[in-house]
Formats: C-alpha cells, sequence, structure tokens
C-alpha cells in the first residue's frame, strides 16, 4: 500500500460525514469480533458511512491502494465473518439506517442495509402487514447482515430463507461501482437476476446498501403451542402430522434437545416450567391463524389427537400473548446463553431429518472426550433440517479437534452452514458440502468482480 493509514484516513474524514472515522483508542471493542468473541482484533479504523454516496467513495479509495476493508452490520453473526483481521479497515453500516417506502398495495418495503431487522418487523406491522423473517437476535442483527449471510431463523418452513424475501438490492462492488437493482416487482425475468450475487456471499463480492424487501399479510393472531415427546421418531411424526394438519399456517417447528431445555430454564430462572416431567425432545409449533377462535381450537384439536394417539407425550397451548412469549423465551435465549458458558463453541448445520438420529448419537460419542463430562445443547429448525450445536470446550486448543467430530460426520451427508454462513470459522471445511468444481466457480466470481481482493478477504473462500 502506497499511501500511507494516515493519508489515507484523512481522505476518508473529507469524503465521509462528521462522524465517519473513529480510529485509535475512540474505536470500541465492540467492533473487535462479532458473535463469537473468537480471535477478537482491532480494525485500524471503523468507517461509519450514512449514504450509498458514501460508501462508494470508502470503496474506491480503499481499492486504489489496496487496503483490504471488513464489513459489519449487527455484529450478532456465529462465522467469524466480520471479526476485523490484522490490517484491515472495518467499514460499518451503523448509520446507513431508515425506511424509505413502503408499498401496502404491493406489498414491499424498500429499506437500507443499516436498518436493525426488529426494526423493518415492525414498521412492517405498523401497515398492517409483516415481513416474516424471525431471529432470535432480531433487535440487533442488521437487515444487510441478514441478506449477505441469507439468514435463516425460525418460519423458513412457511416462507423461505431470507433470499425468497429480497426482491431488489442495491449493492457496491469492491472499486466503488453502485450496481441499483431495486426491484419491486415479483415478476422479473429480464436478464440475469443479480441481487443473487449479492444473497449469502458475506460481503465478498460486493456491499448491500438498500434492498427492496416482500411483505405478507399480518395474521390475525399468531398461535403458540408447545409439545414434549418422549422420542425422536414421535417428533417426525409430530412434524409430519403438523404438516398435514396445519397445512400452510405452519410457520414454525422448532426442536429442543432436553440438555438445552433444562439448561436454558435453569439460566433463565424459569419457575414456572411448562411440563413436570423432563422428556427427551421439546418442539416449539406456531401456527399464523386466520380465525383466532377457530384456528385456536382446531390446534386444541390436533393436540389432543397428538396426545391420544400417543405421538406427543405431554401439550401445552399459549392461551395469551405474554405465556407465548414465556414460551418463546426459552428457544430465543441461545444467544445470550452461549456467553455465559467457559470457552463456548456454536455451530449451525444441516442434514436430512432422517439422518439426524445417528449424527447427534456420533458426534455425542466421539465428543465426550473432549467436552469431559460437558454436554453438547442441540436444538433448531425441524422443519428445515437445521440443527444448533452449542459446545463448551475446557480449551480452545481442543477446538480444531472438535470442529472436526462435529463437521466430519457431516461428509457426504449435510451442510457445514445451514443459515450462518461460512465466514473464518467454517472455511476449511466447505469442501465437505461443496465440489471442486464449485468452488472454483465461487472463485472466478470472486476475481471478477474484487480483482485486488480488498472485500472481506480470507472469508468463504
Amino acid at each position: 500500500m502506497s499511501t500511507s493509514l494516515p493519508a489515507l484516513l484523512e481522505l476518508l474524514a473529507g469524503d465521509l460525514s462528521p462522524g465517519g472515522v473513529v480510529s485509535g483508542a475512540d474505536i470500541s471493542e465492540r467492533h473487535h469480533s462479532d458473535w463469537t468473541r473468537q480471535g477478537p482484533c482491532p480494525p485500524l479504523a471503523v468507517l461509519r458511512p450514512r449514504t450509498t454516496e458514501e460508501v462508494s467513495r470508502v470503496l474506491r479509495r480503499c481499492n486504489a491502494v489496496s487496503q483490504p476493508v471488513v464489513v459489519q452490520g449487527g455484529l450478532t453473526g456465529l462465522a467469524g465473518g466480520a471479526t476485523p483481521r490484522p490490517g484491515e479497515i472495518a467499514l460499518s453500516l451503523e448509520r446507513l439506517v431508515g425506511i424509505e417506502e413502503v408499498d401496502t398495495s404491493g406489498g414491499t418495503m424498500r429499506v437500507l442495509a443499516g436498518t436493525p431487522l426488529g426494526v423493518v418487523q415492525d414498521t412492517a406491522e405498523r401497515h398492517g402487514l409483516q415481513f416474516p423473517l424471525d431471529l432470535g437476535a432480531r433487535g440487533s442483527c442488521s437487515i444487510g447482515g441478514n441478506i449477505s449471510t441469507n439468514a435463516g431463523g425460525n418460519r423458513v418452513i412457511r416462507y423461505g430463507m431470507t433470499r425468497a424475501l429480497v426482491l431488489g438490492l442495491e449493492a457496491v462492488l469492491a472499486d466503488g461501482t453502485v450496481v441499483s437493482s431495486l426491484n419491486a416487482m415479483l415478476k422479473n425475468n429480464a436478464g440475469y437476476d443479480l441481487k443473487q450475487l449479492f444473497v449469502g456471499t458475506e460481503g465478498t463480492l460486493g456491499v448491500v446498501t438498500r434492498a427492496v424487501l416482500r411483505l405478507y399479510p399480518l395474521p390475525g393472531e399468531r398461535l403458540t403451542a408447545f409439545v414434549a415427546t418422549d422420542s425422536f421418531e414421535a417428533l417426525v411424526k409430530l412434524l409430519a402430522a403438523a404438516r398435514a394438519t396445519l397445512g400452510g399456517q405452519l410457520s414454525s417447528f422448532e426442536v429442543m434437545w432436553s440438555d438445552y431445555y433444562e439448561y436454558a430454564l435453569e439460566q433463565l430462572a424459569v419457575s414456572n416450567r411448562p411440563f413436570g416431567v423432563r422428556h427427551p425432545h421439546y418442539a416449539l409449533i406456531e401456527v399464523e391463524a386466520l380465525d383466532p377462535a377457530h384456528d385456536t381450537e382446531r390446534l386444541g384439536d390436533f393436540l389432543a389427537r397428538l396426545l391420544g394417539e400417543g405421538v406427543a407425550a405431554d401439550a401445552v397451548l399459549a392461551r395469551s400473548l405474554d405465556e407465548a412469549a414465556r414460551l418463546w423465551r426459552v428457544r430465543d435465549a441461545a444467544g445470550e446463553l452461549i456467553p455465559r458458558l467457559p470457552n463456548p463453541v456454536a455451530y449451525d448445520i444441516s442434514l436430512p431429518i432422517a439422518a439426524m438420529p445417528d449424527y447427534v448419537e456420533r458426534i455425542t460419542r466421539e465428543g465426550a472426550a473432549l467436552l469431559r463430562g460437558r454436554p453438547a445443547f442441540i436444538f433448531g429448525h425441524l422443519g428445515d433440517g437445521n440443527l444448533h450445536v452449542i459446545s463448551s470446550l475446557h480449551s480452545y486448543a481442543d477446538l480444531a479437534a472438535y470442529d472436526g467430530i462435529v463437521y466430519g460426520a457431516l461428509a457426504g451427508i449435510g451442510s457445514v452452514s445451514a443459515e450462518h454462513g461460512i465466514g473464518v470459522l467454517k472455511r476449511k471445511w466447505l469442501g465437505l458440502s461443496r465440489q471442486p468444481d464449485e468452488i472454483a466457480l465461487m472463485r472466478s466470481l470472486k476475481a471478477a468482480l474484487d480483482p485486488r481482493g480488498i472485500l472481506n478477504p480470507g472469508r468463504v473462500i
């Protein structure tokens, strides 16, 4: 890099709004890593643009001198993708926020990339609509981060991944070129669908700055049931019955293995437990009611039938929004529970439902020697084949070996990343889920759009 860092920062300060360049001791520790807290590293500086034009100026300057840039949104990621590496400048989108337009007739919203997911959800609801993407980190994660990682969340079974909820995008390439493809139509087959270059590619091909999101009608009410089963086979039967009986109204089917459920109740100090007896598995079922009174009765009848058939061992149906929130609190607590564990590691994998029992048994058995009495907490989105594994290592010196157990057992049957992305932490395992020719094509795309390799270098590939 021929231009010195002070000189580059001086130029950037002139390009950005006041407060747009933060350096030295003024850099907050929150910019040192994502939610994993693994390998924290202070960036050389934090750049905080307010507009797409400012993002363009930043990347044009950095590209000219081959200055590496790491893009940061809400910093809730679990793959190390937003954690700075030595010599990188952080490009934070925390000031690129705002809802620009809500089209109630077309069911769309145009939003800036730094806007928190929770703000998008609340704005849609104020217009009698919903943006159905939902994550436990909804109050902190940004919509740009959701798009760049193709986030999944709790309602994939009904609405699909983030990719299915994005109609158009604006993104800035590594050289500062602004690609504006803010399509708001459901049908548009005019040439390549360019937004797919930036959805799920983790900021390696361009920085998302705006998006047109697809909205859906707001349900009359969301009904929540909590069901206990005494075997995984019963859990699968419960899912099949829910799909057959509840159809398109089934919006979530979240599962928890017993160890996770008990730990969450303990850490949350829950005194009013949903069930008096411990069971091996639990399912949290959400239904979008068209007619709340009728659908509540129908869901109650469904649960009664499953209890009578022995598929469900026990069940409760939330009778109020507060009761539903308490049930969801246990499932949503994963993000806040991770930091309470010593040396925590979190995994986000997917595999066929039929392969799950053998997979869980294998990683539990093979991981026992490393965990030495510490449990592996398992929960996830059964309806879309996504499991999360949280463990507590005695030492991070065991991390590579434990990664080998968790990811190695997926070879030939599943994916090392279901919804959190590859980032840095899973990069060496990408070959277990992608063929060599696929990875070669990824490298070709990267070289074409970012020939100097300044955007999130060392992530994904």
